[in-house]
């Protein structure tokens, strides 16, 4: 960094001295368009040159040496809160304190997202050809609450391109805060629920969601699911305990979902689902990562076992590296297959067509790209079909561009 640049930093943390002292730096003559900043700050005591008499102003600095300024800056009572978190492991190293600064200079963030979608779709379960064009915009609010809690907040608007009417919706969608109790890690309000990987449920819930450990680690969480027309989500509480080896990761868990459907339409289901899963995943070479999951079912509708939906199944993964949105040419190549009964999903995560709860089986390839930073392309191939019906079929390709800020 050149010292010129200092200057205009300087000029701007508001420091003065009583008296200006005679000209400390030979390379700085009065009639220099520095002069007056740079004895001003020579005065106060935050700069002293290289020692010989010469201030330097077009030798590039160090951090440490930046450091060293902020640090007799604050000393004399200056703003520099944005400063000093940038050099904070340098001015830790000289024994000033500014653990929270970072905090304090930044603690409202505002990013976002903007995603373009086009999915065609052709097949049985379709009644032929149909599409879906949209672009979703998503505002995101982070507010740190203090050194252990912060909040974070999504306003999601959502512009339907698929039909005549050019439908659009604004909606609060994500309120929810984070924080420690002890060495528990505590997640609670409206956020993202996502169980088994999203097999079982990748969608928006009012709950709480509590963690202790690391390597190994017992999860509990517990709501209501609310990404669904008349809560029909139901209520669930679970569990989870997983533990990563490097470069292997394993997970078990159980979630049971409650009065799932009750008030929809005329109808009142009142149907019950238990589902226990086991998954692992292995990376090699920090590269290829292989998953596998199993997963187990016990739905009941009205008291009664739903012995015509299958209670079992199973998905399996794999992926080559991965498109980085702070990467620009950074890409991957993904492939899941999935063979899971009607038992075993409430709200999946992926974009196939998994037939309304009735069990579907099928494959999905794709492939993602930075095109440059902050800017993915995603591109998907699905095919599936319905597990009680397997003459219905469907086919897509879902297309993304998303830009984030």
């Amino acid at each position: 960094m050149k010292k010129s640049l200092v200057l205009a930093m300087a000029m701007a943390l508001g420091v003065t001295a009583s008296a200006y002292a005679a000209n400390p730096f030979s390379d700085v003559p009065a009639g220099h368009w520095a002069y007056d900043s740079v004895n001003k700050l020579a005065a106060a005591g935050v700069i002293d040159g290289y020692g010989d008499a010469t201030f330097g102003g077009d030798k590039l600095m160090t951090r440490y040496e930046m450091a060293q300024i902020v640090a007799k800056a604050m000393a004399k009572g200056a703003n520099v809160d944005k400063l000093a978190a940038e050099f904070a492991d340098e001015l830790d190293t000289l024994g000033v304190r500014v653990a929270n600064l970072e905090k304090k200079a930044d603690n409202v963030k505002i990013t976002g997202e903007v995603r373009y979608k086009y999915m065609s779709k052709e097949g049985d379960a379709n009644g032929g050809e149909s599409y879906e064009n949209d672009l979703r915009s998503r505002i995101w609010i982070n507010g740190q609450v203090n050194d252990d809690w912060s909040y974070t907040g999504m306003i999601e608007n959502t512009q339907d391109f698929g039909n005549d009417n050019g439908d659009e919706d604004t909606s609060f969608q994500r309120a929810y805060v984070e924080g420690k109790l002890g060495g528990i890690n505590v997640t609670a309000g409206r956020y993202n629920a996502f169980f088994a990987n999203g097999n079982i449920y990748d969608a928006r819930v009012d709950g709480v969601e509590a963690s202790y450990g690391n390597n190994i680690k017992v999860t509990g969480f517990a709501g209501k699911g609310t990404d669904a027309d008349d809560e029909s989500n139901g209520n669930y509480a679970g569990g989870e305990l997983s533990a990563s080896f490097d470069a292997l990761n394993v997970a078990a868990g159980y979630v049971n979902f409650k009065d799932m459907y009750t008030g929809v339409g005329e109808k009142d289901s009142n149907i019950d689902n238990a589902i226990w899963y086991l998954g692992a995943d292995y990376t090699f070479d920090e590269t290829v990562t292989l998953s596998a999951m199993y997963l187990k079912g016990d739905l009941s509708d009205h008291d009664k076992d739903a012995d015509y939906l299958d209670d079992d199944g199973f998905v399996i993964g794999l992926s080559y590296k991965g498109a980085e949105a702070d990467t620009p040419n950074s890409w991957g190549i993904f492939a899941n297959y999935y063979d899971q009964g009607g038992q075993t999903y409430i709200a999946h995560t992926t974009d196939a067509n998994v037939f309304d709860g009735a069990g579907f089986k099928g494959y999905g390839i794709g492939a993602n790209y930075t095109f440059a930073k902050n800017i993915v392309g995603t591109v998907v191939y699905y095919d599936t079909e319905d597990k009680l019906d397997s003459k219905i079929d469907d086919q897509r390709i879902w297309a993304d561009l998303t830009f984030t800020f």
